[in-house]
């Protein structure tokens, strides 16, 4: 039985996830990151202790619940970490693959983005994994599933010409960018909308931060540093 996940990479939520297979959505690999290198890096053997936690060490599972692969990552998180570079979903990906893209989230969100991150023991330890995720992206990958999200280019010049100024932005940890905001809380590693409406005794709780701002915000569970959000 998966524990309860508050983590960063899933909608905020009190209900106990069960799954008959482990179910792998480290969808919330909460763990305090430092930075995708090294030096928020876990050990292979902590990361499998997470996976064991959350989706009983099946690396390839897909029980039908939103969550994929050992680790247990939303289709949300599992592309905002780069996933998609291997495998257009994480049980469709190898288990170095899947640690590879883990290290990445964890450095955007911290170990608090999974629920068993206290069951694996998931800290900042320093330790590279040092797994080889090969060159190319998993053959199980169905050829359908690879979408790419790519920005509307204009057709003409006089297009160019007239279209609007483009929105004030911020860029992900994977390159991505996403709207900044005008609010009066600027977001920090680390920070998810529970967090921040618990530190600012939002009425409402995250539920509320999330309308206040989901002209930015587009995924609850993902927010970034450098986004100013409204509180009220």
């Amino acid at each position: 039985m998966l524990l309860s996940s508050k983590g960063k990479h899933r909608r905020p939520s009190k209900a106990v996830r069960i799954a008959t297979l482990a179910g792998v959505t480290g969808t919330a690999v909460a763990v305090p990151l430092m930075g995708a290198t090294g030096a928020s890096a876990a050990s292979v053997a902590t990361w499998d202790a997470v996976a064991q936690c959350e989706s009983g060490g099946n690396w390839s599972i897909n029980t039908g619940n939103g969550y994929y692969g050992g680790l247990q990552f939303s289709q949300s998180s599992w592309a905002a970490a780069g996933g998609t570079q291997y495998a257009a979903r994480a049980d469709l990906a190898s288990k170095a693959q899947q640690i590879a893209t883990a290290e990445k989230l964890l450095d955007l969100q911290g170990p608090g983005a999974w629920a068993c991150a206290g069951a694996g023991g998931l800290t900042n330890d320093g330790v590279d994994p040092g797994v080889d995720t090969g060159s190319a992206k998993s053959e199980a990958e169905p050829k359908a599933a690879q979408p790419e999200r790519k920005a509307e280019q204009p057709t003409s010049r006089s297009e160019t010409r007239t279209a609007p100024k483009a929105e004030k932005t911020v860029t992900t940890p994977t390159g991505d960018k996403v709207k900044k905001g005008d609010g009066e809380y600027k977001v920090k590693a680390g920070d998810t909308l529970s967090t921040i409406a618990g530190a600012k005794d939002v009425k409402g709780g995250w539920q509320k931060l999330f309308k206040l701002n989901d002209d930015i915000v587009e995924n609850a569970d993902l927010i970034f540093p450098g986004q100013q959000l409204h509180l009220k």
